[in-house]
């Protein structure tokens, strides 16, 4: 048995009828420590999954906190623990928040596989919320386009920190790197995929495999802004109506008759 910690962070809501309510950033601290050795390197980096994450969540609340913007709900920055565990961390993140506190979004930077200057990007849960019109609009005020998600055989919007959230209720959404290269003889999507298959969960996810740092600030402003954007909105986030995971699991945790 172990014990280990979120990092949270907050940047308090400037409006005293919203402020308890929380729009949360997370981004998972962990990767596999030491393991079995592949060619002589036992040490698994998690260069891209997640050191890359973190790096952009970072980098959010650097940038937040040094501007002069003041949004109305709270911002919330979480490094969380044991995504790799079982989403141990985000898990009781989303079920313990401060006292009175309501999260009412969650935005996550999981392994967005940043390796060359893109078009686009991924938002992962996009049609799902109203949190996917805001992500279009950031990604087009930094001069992106959403494009569909590439592998959707793979459920990915159920496979990271988000899920904690979303079966809690609350709306997610998850912006990775995109797949349409700005250079047309540079193929992302293939880079993306070796990577899968070569680097996942493997000592080589190191710092020798290509990282473009541009493309990870533009991320970084882009879920700026939609963080931003559904502080200061009036109403809060919502699952769309009908929606699978709204219907699923917004039931299951309404109050009961007579609480609050």
């Amino acid at each position: 048995r172990t014990e280990s910690a979120n990092v949270v962070a907050a940047i308090p809501g400037s409006d005293p009828r919203l402020k308890n309510e929380w729009i949360v950033v997370t981004s998972h601290l962990d990767h596999l420590g030491r393991g079995v050795a592949i060619n002589g390197d036992s040490i698994y980096n998690g260069a891209h999954d997640n050191a890359l994450g973190v790096g952009i969540l970072l980098e959010m609340a650097r940038a937040l906190n040094a501007s002069s913007v003041k949004p109305r709900r709270s911002i919330v920055f979480a490094a969380v623990t044991a995504e790799e565990k079982g989403l141990l961390g985000s898990d009781y993140l989303a079920q313990h928040p401060a006292p009175a506190a309501t999260i009412v979004a969650n935005i996550n930077v999981d392994m967005p596989l940043l390796f060359a200057p893109t078009q686009d990007f991924v938002a992962l849960g996009e049609e799902h919320s109203t949190l996917g019109p805001q992500a279009r609009a950031a990604a087009a005020n930094e001069g992106y386009r959403l494009s569909p998600d590439p592998a959707p055989e793979q459920v990915s919007f159920v496979r990271s920190d988000q899920f904690s959230f979303i079966r809690n209720g609350i709306p997610s959404i998850v912006l990775t790197g995109g797949y349409k290269a700005r250079d047309k003889r540079v193929d992302v999507g293939q880079m993306q995929r070796d990577f899968r298959d070569h680097n996942y969960h493997r000592p080589s996810d190191d710092l020798t495999l290509p990282m473009d740092y541009d493309a990870a600030a533009d991320l970084a402003r882009v879920n700026l802004r939609i963080a931003v954007d559904a502080a200061n909105a009036t109403a809060r986030p919502r699952w769309k109506p009908g929606d699978f995971f709204g219907r699923t699991f917004t039931e299951q945790h309404k109050p009961e008759a007579g609480q609050r």
